[in-house]
């Protein structure tokens, strides 16, 4: 997992409220047991005028030209701004994979659906929490201004405007620390590979056989 420290990036507003799972990555995009090749059909329903197949090339596709990403001046955007309750409905992991396969590494919103906030850490996506006015000023902003852009510190827990404004965000420590370091579930586990080893020897030290039925199981 890519690790958080400091980020600059683009904004694309997407400016509706209780987004669920099933908008941002469609039910049959999730087929594959791989966890790639999901961007490409992120908010799919929205974002093309024709009905859409898994593993169809983007480019036979009818893009929206009304749909936000479709828009060139939002063409590289790596931060979503999003209004209340975005991520609801079905828990379904396969949305921030498709959020961070398209490309965006934050998130900013009033809400989120719960299951989905906790996937977007274990994926390596900061989904900061800000107040509904201070989110309703940014969508102002990001309409007034074309290749609007913020800074996020997460070692400071700040939102950092282009006009020098700073918005602070909480983030529970044991998450920051797993961002900053680029710690997924997976990651977290071999920190501690060197006593599993130690653990694994001094058992099979003590239960020999163990070892047999390894072997034994492999072979079949």
């Amino acid at each position: 997992m890519k690790s958080f420290v400091v980020y600059q990036g683009l904004v694309a507003p997407m400016d509706r409220e209780n987004v669920d799972t099933d908008a941002i990555i469609p039910k049959q995009f999730l087929k594959s047991i791989q966890r790639s090749g999901f961007g490409p059909n992120l908010f799919d329903e929205w974002r093309y005028l024709d009905p859409g197949e898994p593993g169809q090339d983007p480019a036979s596709r009818k893009p929206n030209p009304d749909f936000v990403l479709n828009q060139p001046r939002y063409q590289g955007a790596s931060i979503l701004l999003a209004r209340k309750n975005f991520g609801c409905g079905s828990s379904r992991e396969h949305a921030p994979w498709a959020l961070d396969q398209y490309g965006f590494r934050a998130l900013i919103a009033p809400s989120y659906a719960d299951i989905f906030f906790n996937n977007c850490f274990k994926n390596g996506i900061l989904p900061i929490v800000l107040p509904e006015s201070q989110v309703a000023r940014l969508f102002d902003e990001v309409a007034a201004f074309p290749g609007y852009q913020l800074t996020i510190d997460l070692p400071r827990q700040r939102v950092v405007t282009p006009g020098g404004d700073e918005l602070a965000f909480d983030v529970e420590p044991f998450r920051k620390q797993c961002l900053l370091n680029g710690w997924d579930d997976i990651g977290l586990t071999l920190r501690h590979a060197d006593k599993i080893r130690a653990f694994e020897a001094q058992r099979l030290a003590r239960m020999p056989w163990l070892g047999q039925r390894m072997v034994q199981g492999a072979g079949n």
